[in-house]
């Protein structure tokens, strides 16, 4: 009887957070399209460069930090957690689908989530990517800490500051809403050597786009 229980309460479990992915109204990536232009807060990435802790997890190559490095917006600080890659990039920007996109994820203190998103262009290598490539683990078996390389998320940060953002959710369930997301305007470039590189390793992740459902994209210059 106990057993029949919590298995009920699982699969329930299951079923709501099937039914915020399927039926939630700020649910992530969108095409950014329509926007309302304001003088948004500048970001401040204050990164700090860090021993490589990196995994890969089955579905992409996923790198941690410590709350060292910190993204501040105003008033607001957040820790860098993590960052990870999808492919294709997920939001998309008047209809462009790039290939990949790096999400670098943050939490306040009070348990803010918020997401950065740097979308990359087809071009020339890509700098950061030449370093982490080779690094990959070769199955998914945890974290590896490479303490002879040092990681430095500043590097995946445009020179540009210029930002979208929008109210969104996690892209995987239980699609958790009240997600704070930043998408840059800038998108960064790898080459398409390193792209077939990541495709060999992984399949692709990326999450469909999702509708606006009357959500306002704000554009800060």
């Amino acid at each position: 009887m106990k057993l029949f229980i919590c298995t009920a309460l699982a699969l329930a479990s299951i079923n709501v957070n099937a039914s915020l992915c399927e039926t939630g109204k700020r649910q992530s990536p969108i095409n950014i399209n329509a926007t309302e232009k304001r003088s948004g807060q500048v970001l401040e990435f204050a990164y700090q460069p860090a021993p490589l802790r990196i995994a890969n997890d089955g579905h992409t190559v996923r790198v941690r930090f410590d709350k060292r490095s910190v993204l501040r917006i105003g008033k607001d600080a957040y820790a860098l957690q993590q960052f990870h890659f999808h492919t294709p990039g997920g939001d998309q920007i008047h209809g462009e689908e790039f290939p990949m996109a790096a999400h670098l994820l943050h939490k306040s203190a009070s348990g803010q989530l918020l997401a950065v998103v740097v979308l990359f262009r087809m071009g020339k290598e890509n700098t950061m990517l030449r370093q982490l490539l080779p690094l990959i683990p070769p199955k998914p078996d945890g974290d590896h800490l490479q303490a002879s390389h040092s990681m430095d998320a500043t590097n995946l940060i445009p020179h540009q500051r210029a930002y979208y953002r929008y109210t969104g959710s996690l892209t995987a369930p239980p699609c958790t809403e009240g997600v704070k997301w930043v998408v840059m305007q800038q998108p960064l470039e790898l080459s398409s050597e390193q792209l077939a590189t990541y495709r060999k390793r992984f399949a692709d992740n990326a999450r469909a786009v999702q509708p606006l459902d009357g959500r306002t994209v704000v554009e800060a210059p």
